[in-house]
């Protein structure tokens, strides 16, 4: 069979998110879980459906940029989905300003979000004390931006809700505002002002006036409950919010008291510097469970031994982009077609470090070169190209770093996480008895760590 050269290059964009709810993505997808050390999807599955499917749970996954994290939770959506729940999954970052986000962004985000999916649905809502809530902090931002213009100061633009606007549905209606505060920092400290003292309030608004009725209309249509899944709050940024307090540990320890309030299943993505922090305690007591942590696909084992699952595995993935109609079990029998011998293939696989997203990086990279098959050739001069643009922002004290992860195959404390593992220049591994640390193949065949 010849090879869909355009259709291999779209299925193989590393910014792409496999949705498993739709049958395209489907063809693609792998499942890595037996060699990430454990079925983390179905772990927060079975807690839903199966150990508290009629009281609320609110569960915490992470993991490290660019491991499959989007794509595991649509996943998780379709397989509730499945089983008769109604899922609502968001990407928080498509409403909130990740460098400055607050508990009640977040609230907002969820209720315009959950909103949005019952109107959608035609599920009757009436909430009257959210919109009044909304149409306060709209008439005091705009009485603020009056008053600025007046007194000769720059305005951050029209935020009203006009009379007509009362009449939308209150997704469009929180988005109106919220868009405008994701925009402007003037608007966003005024809307907190007013919104974070009335925290409570909005709290209990979403509960009695959006999930409460929600819940009870949806079994009336033989649906089993709501599932809310809130991706990309992981990437909110790791900066100082008050002193001595960064935003990750203020929203998620200072705050998840808040966070877990909600009366319907959650599950929050968190940054994953909180695995690393003195706060993991006081986290998973706010919580009442361990954050989920989604690792590497392991392809080499702790003692660099190879790993011959999750190479196969990573195979498997390649070969399914490139021909998703031809049985798995022909598909290598295709390998000639996409690459000049399956030792390519398979050096792909291992440089790659078990990190999805770096695997499809590099394959992008080969095929924006030179048409298939891949030469060797073609890629040893990708990775060259990679270990360069990392070593560009390795220092001399970060190169020791490294070193010693080779050796201890391990990494303490947040401060190592910031400078090794959120640049990508190690990566986690697990398997059933333990976890380990180990460096971006990339970089291990750099020549300072052979120093």
């Amino acid at each position: 069979m010849k090879l869909d050269l355009v259709r291999f290059y779209q299925a193989s964009n590393p910014s792409k998110t496999l949705d498993l709810g739709k049958v395209e993505d489907r063809q693609y997808y792998i499942d890595f879980s037996s060699v990430r050390g454990s079925k983390i999807i179905k772990e927060l599955e079975r807690t839903i459906s199966r150990l508290s499917p009629n009281e609320p749970t609110c569960q915490l996954f992470t993991g490290h940029i660019g491991c499959g994290k989007s794509t595991e939770l649509l996943r998780l959506k379709a397989e509730l989905e499945q089983q008769g729940f109604h899922v609502v999954y968001f990407e928080s970052s498509q409403d909130l300003d990740m460098a400055d986000v607050d508990i009640s962004d977040i609230l907002l985000a969820i209720a315009r979000q959950v909103s949005k999916s019952l109107e959608e649905i035609k599920l009757q809502l009436q909430p009257k004390g959210f919109k009044n809530l909304l149409q306060g902090a709209a008439k005091l931002l705009q009485t603020e931006i009056e008053l600025s213009a007046e007194a000769g100061i720059p305005g951050v633009g029209d935020v009203s809700l006009s009379t007509e606007d009362k009449e939308l549905s209150l997704s469009l209606g929180i988005g109106r505002i919220t868009a405008k505060a994701k925009d402007s920092k003037e608007v966003r400290s005024l809307l907190r002002q007013y919104l974070e003292p009335r925290v409570n309030v909005i709290l209990e608004s979403i509960n009695q006036e959006l999930i409460e009725p929600a819940k009870q209309q949806l079994k009336q249509q033989g649906k089993r409950g709501l599932v809310v899944i809130i991706d990309n709050l992981d990437r909110v940024d790791n900066t100082q919010r008050l002193p001595g307090r960064t935003q990750p540990e203020y929203l998620f320890v200072d705050r998840g008291e808040q966070l877990n309030k909600l009366n319907c299943h959650v599950v929050y993505t968190i940054p994953l510097v909180l695995a690393f922090s003195n706060d993991l305690g006081r986290l998973t007591n706010r919580f009442g469970i361990d954050p989920k942590m989604l690792p590497m696909v392991r392809v080499k084992q702790r003692d660099g031994t190879i790993c011959e699952e999750g190479v196969d595995l990573l195979r498997r993935m390649v070969m399914a982009r490139a021909f998703p109609k031809v049985e798995p079990l022909l598909r290598p029998d295709l390998i000639p077609e996409v690459f000049d011998s399956i030792d390519t293939l398979d050096r792909l696989c291992l440089i790659s470090g078990g990190h999805v997203r770096n695997l499809l990086v590099l394959l992008y990279r080969c095929l924006q070169r030179d048409d298939p098959p891949i030469s060797r050739r073609c890629l040893e001069g990708v990775i060259v190209q990679r270990r360069n643009e990392l070593n560009l922002a390795i220092t001399p004290d970060e190169w020791e770093l490294l070193r010693q992860v080779a050796t201890s195959k391990t990494v303490r404390g947040e401060e190592e996480y910031q400078t090794l593992l959120r640049s990508l220049f190690v990566f986690e591994y697990r398997d059933q008895d333990e976890y380990w640390f180990d460096i971006n193949p990339v970089l291990a065949e750099a020549k300072e760590i052979q120093v």
